[in-house]
């Protein structure tokens, strides 16, 4: 990797600023191989004429204040600009609709590490939240300068309070973690000798509570863990081993119940700002995805792919169990443990193949080789 990567072409400041670039370009260079992004985003640090759907205008005057000043942002929002307020430790973004409110460092170069990271192909809420975990001169030392040091990262605002303690917790290493749509399959691959499953029935239907008190009682007769998407409180009632639940779901779940009951709790993340609003809540596992394109569920977010998975392992792992999930199967099980997560979901892996029980065996012993 050179000391500095030229980015050619590109306006990446409004208006432009020379001194600025060049800060952007020294950082870039220090962060690795990156996919080229998708989205050029532009950083105004004055307000444009005309804001479009590749600006990000930036205030940084605490005096920016009222009415007016709201009124400005509701308006660039709905050209499709984002817009970030940032003074006294505190940025917030707001972007499609939605705030992403943040509090930690504001380093000198903290904007032009947000372009950097924005270069890298990082949404904006990602990318700020890398920005506030940088810090002046990271890009001076010697090997990898990407932000690994989960004490440097901010903290998520405006959040839901959590349980007073952290949820129960899960073996460090959950290994195969089968995600099934029916009772019968929880019992099947149960009985092949999966220890982790995850029983996914959306429908709230009248067979909701017999199927999670059967993938119960299954979990028990083979010593699995059995985790409910979604129905915590029938859950909770049937006295299953874990819940697993998305991001909207933290404002809505009885998350002091389920703590009080005992019942851990598994969260899913699709990047950086997600995986800090888990660990407020200090879940018994945070699931990384979605690693590869998926057809099982409608993604709310590109696929991460292994070289995000890899640097999310090395900023979480210890920290909390992981499990990598979102496309996985037997071909692509290698590489996804290759990063170091510990645990991988699959879906179609096992309910799709021709031969469920030698198709997890061949699963199962792909985590085996990885142990030798």
């Amino acid at each position: 990797m050179t000391e500095t990567l030229k980015l050619s072409g590109r306006e990446l400041f409004w208006p432009p600023a020379d001194e600025l670039t060049e800060a952007v370009e020294r950082i870039r260079a220090r962060l690795g191989d990156w996919p080229p992004t998708h989205v050029e985003w532009r950083i105004c640090l004055t307000a444009p004429d005309d804001a479009n759907g590749g600006d990000l205008i930036v205030f940084t005057d605490t005096q920016q204040q009222g009415e007016r000043h709201l009124e400005q942002i509701v308006r660039w929002v709905t050209q499709g600009a984002g817009v970030i307020e940032a003074a006294a430790g505190r940025a917030v973004l707001h972007l499609g609709g939605v705030r992403y409110e943040l509090e930690g460092h504001l380093a000198e170069d903290w904007i032009p590490a947000l372009a950097a990271f924005l270069d890298c192909g990082f949404d904006p809420h990602d990318a700020l939240v890398l920005a506030l975990a940088w810090r002046d001169g990271d890009e001076t030392k010697s090997g990898d300068a990407w932000p690994c040091d989960l004490s440097r990262f901010p903290r998520v605002a405006g959040l839901p309070d959590a349980p007073a303690q952290p949820f129960a917790a899960c073996p460090d290493a959950l290994g195969l973690y089968a995600v099934l749509p029916t009772a019968e399959w929880v019992e099947r691959v149960a009985g092949f000798g999966v220890k982790t499953v995850q029983l996914r029935h959306k429908a709230a239907d009248a067979e909701l509570q017999r199927d999670i008190a059967r993938s119960v009682a299954a979990g028990r007769e083979h010593d699995a863990h059995v985790f409910i998407n979604d129905h915590w409180q029938a859950a909770i009632d049937a006295g299953a081993y874990g819940v697993h639940l998305g991001q909207e779901d933290v404002h809505t779940a009885d998350l002091h119940a389920l703590s009080k009951a005992g019942v851990r709790l598994g969260l899913s993340t699709h990047g950086y700002y997600e995986m800090l609003t888990a660990l407020h809540f200090r879940p018994s596992y945070i699931a990384l995805g979605a690693v590869f394109p998926t057809t099982t569920k409608v993604m709310p977010t590109a696929p991460q792919g292994l070289v995000r998975l890899v640097r999310y392992v090395k900023l979480l792992e210890g920290v909390v169990p992981l499990v990598a999930i979102g496309g996985i199967s037997g071909d692509v099980l290698p590489q996804v443990l290759a990063t170091g997560v510990k645990s991988a979901a699959v879906v179609r892996a096992i309910t799709e193949a021709a031969d469920p029980a030698s198709a997890t065996a061949a699963l199962q012993n792909i985590f085996l080789q990885e142990k030798v």
